[in-house]
Parts: structure tokens; C-alpha cells; sequence
């Protein structure tokens, strides 16, 4: 076993055009009032990588074009469909006309856990809140359902960036196993 170079890891790369004309998961991210600069360029990192539909960005989360966010998104800008609403009320209405089911990830007292998505649930649009706040309750009575990642230690949260990559990996595997078993 060796490590790749990275000529061979780029030659394995999609383009951004091919990117944005690929076929993409039918999952989206709702970032709702993200402080970070740093973890909205992350997190545009992460849904690159994992082909999300689209990025929402809402309230107050920073938008391209930023230097902040253009450093952790490594060009991902340009390769994820991505858009900006004010207003996440109107954002969620947009989603539920094209019959997209919104999940919040936060810990609420229903305790659904992130990894028992079903066929059932996609096309789907995780939302994912502010770092000290998470996402207020009422956004979470818009929500079809909320799932939550389990935590084993001391503290009850992740960082938003790192909670997006565990919860859209886990999306996206999930679709995959339940398309391929139907």
C-alpha cells in the first residue's frame, strides 16, 4: 500500500463544470444563522465532496463571496448549487413545494438517531443551526421530523462543521443502501 500523488488524485477529480452537471444526491444542507465564516466554508467543503442537491444559506450565515469562507472551501464555492434566503420560514416553504422532507439535527425529545433514514425520507433537507443555539423551536414545529447524532461524553454538541460531515456521510450512505435494496 502506498499513498496516491496528487496527480493521481487530481486525475481522478471531477471538474467544477462536471460537478455542477453531475447527477447529486437527493439531500440538501439549511444552514440557519452559522456565525463561522470558517464553518460555512467547511461545510461547503464537505457537501462538495459528498455531491449534496444543493447548500441553503440563511439568516444571518455568511454568503460567498468571502475570503473567510473561500480559505476552508477550497473553491467549493464554485462547485456546490448553492443559495442565499433571508428568511428560513420562506427557504422551508420552497423546499415542502417540491414535497422535500425537512429534518432538523438537533436533540430534541422525539431521539431519533442520524443513521435511521429511510427511502421514505429523500428528497430531504437537513437543517443545521447556529453554533451556541442550535435551532430555535420555532423552526423546529416547520420540520417534518429531527434526528440527532449520539453523544457519549461529557458534552451534548459538535461543532456545526463536524456535525454536518457525520450527518450528510450517513444521509447519503443510507440512500445509497436503500436504492440499491429496491
Amino acid at each position: 500500500m502506498r499513498k496516491l500523488l496528487y496527480e493521481e488524485i487530481l486525475s481522478q477529480r471531477l471538474t467544477n463544470e462536471e460537478s455542477i452537471n453531475s447527477k447529486r444526491h437527493p439531500v440538501s444542507l439549511m444552514l440557519h444563522n452559522i456565525r463561522s465564516m470558517y464553518n460555512v466554508g467547511s461545510i461547503f467543503r464537505t457537501a462538495d465532496s459528498a455531491m449534496v442537491k444543493e447548500l441553503i444559506l440563511c439568516g444571518f450565515t455568511p454568503h460567498p463571496p468571502r475570503k473567510e469562507i473561500e480559505k476552508t472551501a477550497l473553491g467549493a464555492v464554485d462547485s456546490v448549487p448553492w443559495s442565499y434566503h433571508k428568511d428560513i420560514i420562506k427557504a422551508i416553504e420552497i423546499q415542502k413545494s417540491k414535497n422535500v422532507k425537512i429534518i432538523a439535527v438537533e436533540l430534541t425529545e422525539k431521539k431519533r438517531m442520524y443513521d435511521t433514514l429511510e427511502l421514505s425520507d429523500y428528497p430531504l433537507c437537513l437543517i443545521l443551526g447556529n453554533e451556541l443555539t442550535g435551532i430555535d423551536n420555532s423552526i423546529i414545529d416547520l420540520c417534518d421530523d429531527a434526528i440527532e447524532i449520539p453523544m457519549y461524553g461529557v458534552k451534548h454538541s459538535l461543532n456545526v462543521g463536524v456535525a454536518t460531515g457525520i450527518v450528510i456521510y450517513q444521509a447519503v450512505k443510507s440512500y445509497l443502501n436503500n436504492t440499491e435494496n429496491n
